[in-house]
């Protein structure tokens, strides 16, 4: 049985211990979680686990042919690598043979009457066909296709932050490990993509380590937890809800016990302060004793719920409000002759996928962008916080404090009373050691939560909050959906979220594209259920289990499927061979200007035909697996 053991592993990062002596395995075919707050060291504790950091002590072992890929939070990349490049720049043989392929290919595209390159070619495509290299070339660009990234061709420079991840995310994936290492995996992804995401890792042979703010993710995708805190790893069976049942029960465990500390240290505290007129050993033993019970009841950290009760400014009826609204963006309809009304109370979720204007609109309601026409009406007593995707710039050398006290020394409550910014960082769970502690040393994640606490402190009437699970951790992100359950302002949220849209909204509008939107009143579970299309791309447990008996038929393939299914790597191949003559064909036209436009036209028909095959090669591959 393959399996890595990590022992006794300690890693310090600056003056803070992350972990102290930590161990555990990870076996076959485990699916395995990791959550902890920001800053706590789960991102460090991943790239120890992938080989790429050096823990201070303690050993990780593992089989000589165990293999580990490793998905950062940012990964690096060679800018000027096209997408399939890049996708086949790993050290996996099959990814190398791979690579090879496609260099030696188009390397004979330009040289077509060399006969070492063509060679070399059909030595590289005899490896090809004893290796299964085609099905693993055909699969590659099937989860391209499947992660939204068409264009094979384009350079890594010219695509967004988002299409990065995504084609990074394909890199490993297709190199199909042992053990797949993924440092929130979901970030940039729409709710289609991660649906599908979901099946593939459900499909995957290898083992899992993962660390994702998407609890409905962890909640479909593991079978087991681990958390970090306070410097020490904890370890539970089964899965996210799992995870919080186990917790609660072992946090009572805990109070109980402190409890008994509690009472024990009182004790010893009054027999201190009589004072001992004799020091007898038995005495000193017992001062001893005091003094460890003082450590330990200081450093038990509270598990009671965390509450931010923040006042907000007064607001009137007049919010916001879009009339006749018309936006462009890059050559893009985001917004077409649009009305929407913002009102006292309203909690609105903006979705649709990547690209269709989501950060756009809400820069047009927070005043940073303007309409190309139509009215945009703010009410006077608006007062708008906006957490943006990315950080306000923040002076790194300003302790967190300082940094909070700049805008308030102290805030208001819903019932009257007033907490000051020191009380503000515990409550957002920065410890008390912490509050000190300058911007610059603070992880990605604890800079994102300072700045969210700070807009909160501003307090604000109307929130305007775009990803704002993006870089929070699970109990930051419960702490913040307690805080808008009781805000007595207007939301406004963007998030490929679906617990978080689940919890917090109670409408929808939705940017299908094109200019076109729509509005649904309800969370998110009651949209997918108003959208038929959309709730057979993304159901829950549920809903699959509920699946009529003629539906879960149509799983099987039929006599027509399965010889489809025997063809259709064939005509993969074919409609490749046919493309890469073309490709080479217009690579000697010379200045045939009408040659060429026709030999164009010709490669864009093979390229959607192509693109087609592969879609239904994706889909005939998961049939074939039911059989």
């Amino acid at each position: 049985m393959k399996m890595i053991t990590i022992e006794n592993v300690t890693k310090t990062y600056g003056e803070k211990e992350l972990f102290n002596g930590i161990s555990f395995t990870i076996g076959e075919r485990e699916r395995v979680g990791l959550i902890g707050v920001n800053g706590t060291g789960k991102s460090s504790l991943l790239k120890i686990v992938a080989g790429i950091d050096q823990p201070d002590s303690g050993d990780i072992s593992y089989p000589k042919d165990y293999k580990i890929s490793f998905l950062s939070q940012q990964p690096e990349m060679d800018p000027d690598r096209n997408v399939l490049d890049q996708v086949f720049s790993g050290e996996a043989p099959i990814l190398k043979l791979m690579r090879d392929y496609e260099t030696v290919l188009g390397e004979l595209s330009s040289n077509p009457d060399d006969t070492g390159l063509q060679e070399m070619l059909y030595e590289l495509q005899r490896r090809m066909d004893s290796s299964d290299g085609w099905d693993a070339n055909t699969a590659a660009k099937s989860i391209l296709m499947q992660l939204g990234v068409s264009d094979f061709s384009r350079k890594m420079h010219e695509l967004s932050g988002g299409q990065k991840k995504r084609v990074a995310l394909a890199q490993v994936l297709i190199e199909s490990p042992d053990l797949l290492i993924l440092d929130e995996p979901t970030n940039h992804l729409d709710y289609e993509t991660v649906k599908w995401l979901e099946d593939f890792l459900s499909r995957y042979s290898g083992s899992l380590l993962l660390v994702t703010h998407d609890r409905y993710f962890l909640d479909r995708v593991t079978n087991r937890m681990f958390e970090l805190d306070g410097g020490a790893l904890y370890s539970y069976k089964g899965n996210y809800a799992s995870f919080l049942e186990a917790k609660a029960i072992r946090e009572e465990n805990e109070a109980a016990t402190l409890e008994k500390k509690q009472n024990l240290f009182r004790q010893e505290l009054e027999w201190i302060r009589r004072g001992a007129k004799a020091r007898t050993t038995k005495q000193k033993a017992r001062i001893q004793r005091f003094d460890q019970l003082d450590q330990e009841v200081s450093s038990v950290k509270s598990s009671e719920k965390l509450e931010i009760t923040l006042s907000g400014s007064r607001l009137g009826k007049q919010v916001l409000e879009l009339k006749d609204a018309c936006k462009y963006y890059d050559g893009k309809i985001i917004l077409d002759h649009f009305d929407l009304l913002i009102k006292p109370g309203d909690r609105l979720g903006i979705i649709g996928r990547n690209g269709t204007g989501k950060s756009t609109l809400l820069n047009i309601l927070s005043g940073k962008a303007l309409l190309d026409s139509g009215e945009f009406i703010t009410g006077q007593t608006v007062k708008i916080a906006y957490y943006t995707q990315e950080n306000e710039d923040m002076d790194e050398n300003k302790r967190t404090i300082e940094y909070l006290k700049e805008t308030a020394q102290v805030v208001n409550t819903t019932d009257g009373k007033t907490i000051s910014a020191a009380q503000m960082l515990e409550r957002f769970l920065f410890p008390p050691y912490s509050h000190g502690t300058p911007i610059r040393k603070l992880s990605g994640g604890e800079k994102r939560r300072l700045y969210l606490l700070k807009l909160l402190m501003e307090e604000p009437n109307v929130l305007l909050l775009d990803e704002p699970t993006n870089d929070l951790d699970t109990q930051t992100l419960t702490v913040l959906e307690d805080y808008l359950d009781d805000f007595p302002g207007v939301v406004v949220t963007v998030s490929h979220d679906r617990y978080f849209l689940d919890t917090v909204v109670d409408q929808l509008l939705d940017l299908e594209g094109d200019g076109r939107t729509a509005l649904y009143f309800g969370n998110y579970t009651d949209y997918l259920e108003k959208r038929p299309r959309m709730a057979e791309d993304i159901t829950t447990p549920k809903k699959e289990k509920a699946e009529p008996a003629e539906k879960q038929k149509k799983k099987k393939m039929t006599f027509k499927e399965k010889k489809e299914w025997s063809e259709i790597d064939g005509k993969i191949a074919e409609t490749e061979n046919h493309l890469e003559a073309i490709q080479m064909e217009m690579a000697n036209i010379g200045s045939d200007f009408e040659k060429g436009q026709t030999l164009m036209k010709k490669e864009a028909e093979l390229n959607d035909q192509l693109e087609q095959l592969i879609e239904r090669w994706s889909y005939l591959g998961e049939l074939a697996e039911n059989e």
